[in-house]
C-alpha cells in the first residue's frame, strides 16, 4: 500500500489518493459524492477509510455512503477488514460484532486473520487491538455454533503471542453447550483456560449453570454455585433465578424455596424470581403458598406484572381439580366461595392498577368457572371485561360454549353464538365442533347435523367437526346421510380418524350391510390406518351373527379368513382385549379360517395365539396334518424357541404321529432345530 518506484503504480496510487481526499472534501462540505462513483476502485475506498481514522464522524458518515453504492464494498476483504478494525477503534461494539458476523460467514478464518494482521501497518499511532477484534470475530463463530472456527481463532491468537480474554472464552463455553459438547470436551477447556491464566467470572458461571441445568445436572449445577462463593465471586440474581427455574421446571419445589432463602441473604430477589416461585408452587398445588409469595413480593416493594397475576389467577382456577374427589356440594362451594372468588379480586386488582388484562387472563378465569359448572360465573366475567371496553376473544366464548355443552344446556351455548355474531366476533371451526359435539353428548343427533349452514357462512369444517357429524349422523341411523359427510371428508383431503370408520363400520353392520362394512374395513387398511380392537370387534361379532345363517356359511369362513389375515398381519390381535372374541368365533367357523388364523400367527412370530389355536383344533377334535405341525415347529424354531420347537417334535413322534409325503417338512425344521 506504499509507495512505489514505477510510474505506473505510482499514477495509480496517487489517483486513487485524489479520489480518497476529494471524497473526504465532499463529506466536509456536505456535498454529494454521486459524480465519485465511477472513479470509486476498492484501492481509493481504503485510502478513503484510512483518511478517517482520526475523525469518527468522517468515518461513520462515509460509511453510510459507500456499503449502498460501491458494488464491490461488502465483498471486499481488505476493505470489510479495515472497516471492522475502525470499529473497533473507535469503540462501537454492536456495529463492530455486526460486522465480525459477516466476516465469520463470508471469508475464511486464515484468510482474515491476515489480512487483519498486515491492516494494522496501515493506521497512524494509536493502532487498533488485534485481540480485541479476533475476540469479536471468535464472539460470532460462537453465536454461530461454528466451534470449530473459534477454537481455531484462539489458536492463531496464542501463535501471535496474544491470550484471548474471558469475553472470547465466555463465547465459546456458551457455544459449546449449545451445540451439546460432551461434558469431558467441557471439563477439558475449563482447565484450559485455567491453565492460560483465566479467571472465570460471575458470566462464566452463570453459563456453567445454565448448561449443566438445560442437560439435567442440577446437582453438578449448583456445585458451581457453590465453587462461585468459595472463589470468592460472588452470585447475581441470574446465578439464582436459574437454578429457581430449573427446580420449579422438575417440580422440586422444596430445593427451590431453600435456594431461595440462600439467594435473600446474599442479592435481591427481583420480581422474575418471585413469578418463577408463584408458577412453580401454582403447578405443585400449594395455592396458599403461592398468595404468600405473592404478598411477600408485595411487602419487599415489588409490583406485580400481568404475568404475576395471570399466574396466580391460574392457580386458583386449576384449584378445582384438587377437590374432584370430594363430594360434589362440597367442591361446587370452595370453588364458588373461595378460589374464584379470590380470582376475581385479582382481575379486579389488575383493572385497578391500571395493567391490562390480557386474553390468558380472562380465558383463564372462564375455562376454570366452565370446567366446574359454574357458566353463570364465568358469563358475569365476560359481561364485567364488556363494561372495561374489553373484547373477549373467540378462544374466551369457545370456553364458555364449551361449558354450557358440557352441562347439556345447548340452548344457552346456542345464544352465546348468536351473542358472538352480535358483537362482530366470528364464530371458528372450533366453535362449531364443539356445538356438533354437545348435541351429540345430548344425544341430539337431528340438530348435530347442520353442517350446509355452517358451509354457507364460509367455516370449513375440519377434521373433529367432520369425525363429530358422521358420528352424530350414524348414532341417528342416518347412513346415507354419513356416507355423504364421509365422501366429502375425502374429497377435502381431510385426516379421518379411527373413531369416523367405527361410526361407519358399526352402522353398516347395525343395517345388516356387512359387504359395505368389510369394504370400508379394506379402505382403512389399504390407506394406512390400523383399525383398532373394537372397530375388528364390531366385525367378528356381525361375523358370528351372520354364521347362524347355515346357506352364509362359505361365505362367512372366506371373509373371516380375510378380516382375521388382515387384523393378525396388522399385529393387531396380540394381546387385545377382543382375541377371545375371535376364537370364540374360531369356534364356530371353518377348519379352514382356523388354519388361516394359525398361518398368519406363526408367520408373525405370534407364537402364543398359535398355541392356543392348535388348543382350540384339539378341542374340537380336529387332526391337525404334518403341515399344521410343521408350521408350529418352524414358528417356534425361528422365534428362538429352539427347546419348545425339539418338544413339539418329539411330543408328535412319542404318540405315534407318522407324516405322509410330509417327511421334508420335518426335515427341514430339524435341520434349523440343529444350528440352532
Amino acid at each position: 500500500m506504499g509507495t512505489s518506484t514505477s510510474p505506473i503504480s505510482s499514477a495509480t496510487y496517487n489517483a486513487n489518493l485524489l479520489v480518497a481526499e476529494l471524497a473526504i472534501y465532499h463529506l466536509l462540505t456536505g456535498r454529494r459524492l454521486t459524480r465519485l462513483i465511477p472513479h470509486f476502485t476498492p484501492e481509493s475506498a481504503i485510502q478513503t477509510l484510512l483518511l478517517t481514522q482520526s475523525d469518527r464522524r468522517l468515518f461513520l458518515s462515509f460509511l453510510t455512503w459507500a456499503p449502498p453504492r460501491l458494488h464491490f464494498f461488502r465483498s471486499s476483504l481488505p476493505l470489510q477488514s479495515l472497516s471492522f478494525l475502525l470499529h473497533c477503534r473507535y469503540r462501537l461494539h454492536s456495529s463492530a460484532l455486526h460486522l465480525s458476523r459477516h466476516l465469520a460467514l463470508s471469508f475464511p478464518l486464515h484468510s482474515i486473520f491476515n489480512c487483519l494482521s498486515s491492516s494494522l501497518s496501515l493506521f497512524r499511532p494509536p493502532f487498533p487491538s488485534l485481540p480485541f477484534a479476533v475476540d469479536f470475530l471468535i464472539k460470532s463463530y460462537s453465536s454461530l455454533n461454528n466451534l470449530s472456527d473459534a477454537l481455531s481463532a484462539v489458536s492463531l491468537v496464542r501463535g501471535a503471542g496474544f491470550v484471548p480474554s474471558l469475553f472470547a472464552y465466555n463465547s465459546i463455553l456458551d457455544c459449546m453447550f449449545r451445540s451439546w459438547s460432551s461434558i469431558d470436551k467441557i471439563e477439558s477447556f475449563i482447565l484450559e483456560m485455567a491453565r492460560s491464566g483465566v479467571s472465570l467470572n460471575v458470566y462464566s458461571y452463570n453459563i456453567l449453570i445454565r448448561g449443566y441445568c438445560e442437560r439435567g445436572e442440577l446437582d453438578r449445577a449448583v456445585r458451581f454455585l457453590d465453587e462461585m462463593v468459595r472463589a470468592d465471586c460472588s452470585p447475581n440474581v441470574v446465578t439464582f433465578n436459574t437454578l429457581i427455574h430449573w427446580y420449579c421446571q422438575c417440580g422440586k419445589i422444596s430445593e427451590a424455596s431453600e435456594l431461595f432463602s440462600r439467594m435473600e441473604k446474599i442479592v435481591w430477589p427481583n420480581l422474575f424470581t418471585y413469578n418463577l416461585l408463584i408458577n412453580g408452587l401454582c403447578n405443585k398445588g400449594k395455592i396458599n403458598d403461592a398468595q404468600k409469595m405473592f404478598d411477600k413480593m408485595r411487602e419487599r416493594g415489588l409490583s406485580p406484572d400481568i404475568v404475576s397475576y395471570n399466574t396466580l389467577i391460574s392457580g386458583y382456577c386449576k384449584m378445582g381439580d384438587v377437590h374432584q374427589a370430594q363430594v360434589s356440594h362440597n367442591k361446587m362451594s370452595s370453588w364458588k366461595g373461595g378460589n374464584f372468588t379470590r380470582a376475581l379480586k385479582l382481575v379486579t386488582e389488575i383493572w385497578e392498577r391500571g395493567l391490562t388484562v390480557n386474553e390468558i387472563t380472562i380465558t383463564t378465569i372462564v375455562h376454570g368457572s366452565c370446567k366446574k359448572g359454574s357458566t353463570d360465573d364465568a358469563l358475569l366475567v365476560i359481561n364485567e371485561i364488556k363494561k372495561c371496553s374489553i373484547k373477549p376473544s373467540v378462544v374466551c366464548y369457545n370456553a364458555l360454549i364449551k361449558g354450557y355443552c358440557i352441562l347439556g344446556h345447548m340452548n344457552e351455548a346456542l345464544e352465546i353464538v348468536k351473542d358472538m355474531e352480535g358483537k362482530g366476533i366470528r364464530p371458528n371451526v372450533v366453535t362449531y365442533s364443539i356445538i356438533i359435539s354437545g348435541y351429540c353428548k345430548s344425544s341430539d343427533f337431528d340438530r348435530a347435523e347442520f353442517s350446509k349452514e355452517i358451509v354457507q357462512k364460509g367455516i370449513k369444517p375440519g377434521k373433529i367437526m367432520y369425525a363429530s357429524l358422521v358420528h352424530a349422523l350414524c348414532k341417528a341411523s342416518k347412513l346415507f346421510n354419513a356416507r355423504e359427510v364421509f365422501d366429502e371428508m375425502l374429497e377435502s383431503g381431510s385426516q379421518i380418524n379411527e373413531l369416523t370408520y367405527r361410526s361407519l363400520i358399526d352402522c353398516h353392520c347395525q343395517n345388516g350391510d356387512l359387504k359395505s362394512a368389510l369394504l370400508l374395513h379394506g379402505k382403512v387398511i389399504k390407506r394406512g390406518a390400523l383399525p383398532d380392537g373394537v372397530t375388528n370387534n364390531v366385525l367378528i361379532k356381525s361375523l358370528s351373527k351372520l354364521a347362524r345363517m347355515k346357506q352364509a356359511e362359505r361365505a362367512l369362513n372366506k371373509e373371516t379368513e380375510k378380516l382375521l389375515y388382515k387384523a393378525q398381519e396388522k399385529k393387531l390381535m396380540h394381546d387385545s382385549p377382543n382375541y377371545n372374541v375371535i376364537i370364540e368365533h374360531c369356534t364356530k367357523a371353518g377348519f379352514k379360517s382356523v388354519l388361516s388364523l394359525l398361518k398368519g400367527f406363526c408367520m408373525n412370530g405370534l407364537m402364543d395365539e398359535a398355541d392356543k389355536v392348535l388348543h382350540l383344533m384339539l378341542e374340537r377334535k380336529w387332526k391337525p396334518d404334518a403341515s399344521v405341525y410343521s408350521m408350529l415347529i418352524h414358528g417356534h424354531a425361528t422365534s428362538g424357541n429352539v427347546g419348545k420347537a425339539l418338544r413339539l417334535y418329539n411330543d408328535v413322534v412319542k404318540d405315534g404321529f407318522v407324516p405322509i409325503n410330509n417327511e421334508r417338512c420335518f426335515g427341514d425344521n430339524l435341520f434349523i432345530l440343529g444350528k440352532g
